[in-house]
């Protein structure tokens, strides 16, 4: 297999990824939450960095940029072109519909605004991979910090038409605090409650949660299901706007 991925703690939830391209060579860090996690797993697995790939202007997932390059000075950084005045050190600048390279791997860019305006996901098609950033999580999506609660519908709709197969890598592990506030919303779905079951032994065995798939968000979170009867009927907007819904449940959250 030409792909590896590793990923691991950074900060107190934060995830590092890394990716790797046995074929070439190339090494990829998925956002830069913290240097020295990230040094010690490419260290740990003897790969060379080559490239990061940004999702989002915010702190804790740039500030390990500096520390790395100086490590690995010829590092290219690749990010949202729509936050370059906001991440000084980007090299290679990328919008929707663009192509991000790690080695022979090639992920299509997806803007997802709503966390942040310009915030972005890379999907490795081939790999049935995509690295999403702060805008969904496991069981739930990223506060709307930055654009209207309906701009991040839009921007979770655009993964939600993924592969259902698609492994979704997130930001954080959040997943137990989400599954709480998500059994508030939907208490007698199935896949939500096998979900919360398999995160709790999970989280118990001092395993990651993440990454999770397109089909199952799309049976257990309820930022995902919008459109269901038993969802609007829960936050009392029956055959309401589908982003009507969704701007109630994230409100709730909001508040939770």
């Amino acid at each position: 297999m030409a792909t590896n991925v590793a990923q691991f703690l950074c900060l107190t939830d934060n995830y590092g990824v890394l990716l790797h391209d046995s074929a070439s060579g190339a090494t990829a860090s998925i956002d830069a939450p913290e240097a020295e996690p990230i040094l010690a797993a490419a260290r740990h697995h003897g790969w060379r960095l080559t490239d990061v790939l940004l999702t989002h202007h915010h702190a804790d997932h740039i500030q390990g940029v500096p520390r790395l390059k100086e490590s690995f000075p010829e590092l290219r950084v690749c990010g949202p072109a729509k936050e370059a005045s906001r991440i000084p050190f980007l090299d290679v600048l990328v919008g929707e519909g663009d192509f991000a390279s790690v080695g022979s791997l090639r992920a299509k860019v997806i803007e997802t605004p709503g966390h942040t305006l310009g915030h972005v996901a890379y999907h490795f098609e081939e790999d049935e991979i995509a690295f999403c950033g702060d805008t969904i999580f496991s069981l739930g999506c990223g506060r709307a910090f930055e654009a209207p609660y309906e701009v991040l519908w839009s921007s979770l709709m655009k993964l939600a038409r993924l592969p259902r197969e698609t492994q979704l890598y997130c930001g954080h592990e959040y997943t137990e605090a989400n599954g709480r506030f998500a059994l508030t919303i939907e208490p007698h779905n199935p896949a939500l409650k096998g979900r919360i079951e398999e995160v709790a032994k999970l989280r118990a065995e001092g395993r990651p949660t993440l990454p999770t798939t397109v089909a199952a968000e799309l049976a257990a979170n309820p930022f995902l299901r919008a459109e269901e009867p038993t969802i609007q009927a829960a936050v009392g907007m029956p055959g309401a706007d589908p982003a009507a819904v969704f701007a109630e449940i994230r409100s709730r959250k909001d508040r939770f």
